[in-house]
């Protein structure tokens, strides 16, 4: 992975870590948290500017998020709720609930969830689902990606050959993350499962 990186950096310059972000944004297995600080070590090296660093990796993070919005505008509400009418234990009302909940709070979701591990990506396809207006989208999803960008790259920048750290320490965040997620997941099917056996019950007196 770090040999890919340095590898592109060296033959694109900050053009090459711009392209790997925005990748990163389609393929979240790729980290932005190895991404970025190696982007601003190379940077604290002088091998790239600082500065370019900062706006290609920005772009190439709106540039992703663009390209999950297209998806999610694609996919639309309509195919959305046949999608989730067709899913084991998931009701169309569930999509509806969340639905609300994102036209409430959509705009800070967007401009947060860029800052939090998974998420950051995954965030894009529901604001396109939801048509939310591009402009705003752009700007939310800039804001929020040149916050995160600036907080990686600069790490990687001050620790210099120490840059490998900050994989460590937002690695853990990430497992903390994952376990949320799953957690939520099992208390989901758990909970739908439990519902089921009631209406049978229900249905057989």
């Amino acid at each position: 992975m770090t040999d890919w990186l340095v590898g592109l950096m060296e033959s694109l310059g900050a053009p090459g870590a711009g392209l790997a972000i925005a990748l990163e944004n389609l393929f979240p297995p790729l980290p932005s948290e190895v991404i970025l600080p190696l982007a601003g070590f190379t940077a604290s090296r002088g091998q790239m500017d600082l500065v370019a660093v900062l706006v290609f990796t920005t772009l190439g993070s709106v540039i992703g998020a663009l390209a999950l919005y297209g998806v999610g505008a694609l996919l639309g509400r309509d195919r959305t709720l046949a999608i989730a009418a067709k899913l084991p234990l998931v009701k169309v009302a569930d999509i509806e609930k969340t639905e609300a909940w994102f036209q409430r709070h959509g705009r800070k979701t967007v401009f947060f969830g860029r800052m939090i591990p998974i998420f950051r990506s995954l965030i894009s396809i529901p604001a396109g689902v939801e048509r939310m207006p591009i402009t705003i989208f752009t700007l939310l999803t800039t804001a929020g990606s040149l916050i995160w960008n600036t907080l990686f790259v600069m790490a990687g920048y001050w620790l210099g050959e120490e840059w490998e750290v900050v994989e460590t320490y937002v690695g853990i965040g990430t497992n903390v993350v994952i376990g949320i997620v799953a957690l939520v997941i099992v208390v989901f099917v758990v909970v739908r499962l439990s519902e089921r056996r009631k209406g049978r019950h229900a249905s057989r007196r």
